[in-house]
């Protein structure tokens, strides 16, 4: 998707202007941003219910910053409807996945699995996710969600598709159970990756992406640290919308054309132009996801 001249530059100001947002004027005086950059959101909860009233200008917003895909990760049984819907009206634009969020396995856990592998025997897609573990809210149902999380690495083998791993207070155990199952068939990205340069290696080793978010934009982070001693061929941007909004709208709804914002700090970070990170990233989730 391509634009110029004052009349792009006008007309995208009277989107914004509308919707009472103002991130275009930002970008593109801040951080002198192309309008030929092209960027993919690899993990974006858009049909969820925060965009319930906003939902298709929120799209629209994203493809004026460039953002041309948004790979959507599943939940569970109950958004899988949403999330097609989306897919349905937005082709080639919205791209879901299918999986269980371990935060919503519990003792369901079989029934939801079941619902995951019928999807996949109904028709392609192009990643198995949001999956993994999450030990920050809860540990009552660690034990389904061991079996969640082993089950749909497995299934992923099946298909020859990547995943999307979750790994909020378990980026060890999660790192662990993918090494355990790794015999060359398993790819994907850690998303919302904030560990360290060592566990950061030790996921590239072991064939993985790391998914960077609004999270390196913020002061204590220390992801700075650990990106600056990683090679950019390991990186996807992400925005994990509604969560975890970037700098400067740390707190309030993230969403997927906050992904440039993303993308400059990490230029910032690696001391490159924003254009390269555009490209590489992109050209990062082409190759991991297969969506062109």
């Amino acid at each position: 998707m391509r634009f110029c001249g004052r009349t792009f530059v006008r007309e995208i100001a009277d989107i914004f202007n509308k919707y009472k947002y103002n991130i275009f004027s930002f970008l593109l005086k801040k951080f002198n941003i192309s309008d030929k950059m092209q960027w993919i959101d690899t993990h974006a909860h858009l049909y969820g219910e925060d965009f319930s009233e906003d939902r298709t200008a929120t799209i629209e917003r994203a493809m004026q910053a460039g953002v041309y895909q948004l790979i959507l990760p599943n939940i569970d049984s109950q958004s899988i409807e949403g999330m097609l819907a989306l897919e349905q009206q937005f082709p080639g634009v919205c791209i879901p996945m299918m999986g269980v969020h371990p935060c919503y396995v519990n003792d369901n856990v079989d029934t939801e699995l079941a619902a995951v592998e019928s999807w996949l025997e109904k028709r392609p897609f192009k990643a198995i996710g949001e999956i993994g573990l999450d030990f920050y809210w809860d540990k009552t149902f660690t034990d389904q969600q061991y079996k969640a999380f082993r089950r749909q690495l497995d299934l992923a083998r099946q298909y020859s598709i990547p995943v999307a791993i979750h790994s909020r207070e378990s980026t060890r155990e999660c790192i662990d159970e993918v090494r355990a199952l790794q015999d060359g068939r398993l790819s994907g990205v850690f998303h919302c990756f904030g560990g360290t340069v060592e566990e950061a290696r030790e996921i590239i080793d072991l064939g993985f992406y790391l998914g960077i978010g609004g999270v390196v934009t913020f002061k204590k982070s220390g992801l700075d640290v650990t990106l600056a001693e990683i090679g950019m061929e390991h990186l996807v941007l992400e925005t994990d919308a509604p969560y975890l909004a970037p700098v400067p709208y740390r707190g309030k709804r993230n969403e997927s054309s906050y992904i440039p914002l993303i993308g400059q700090k990490i230029a910032d970070i690696k001391n490159l132009k924003i254009e390269d990170v555009a490209a590489i990233t992109t050209s990062n989730a082409l190759k991991l996801f297969k969506t062109n």
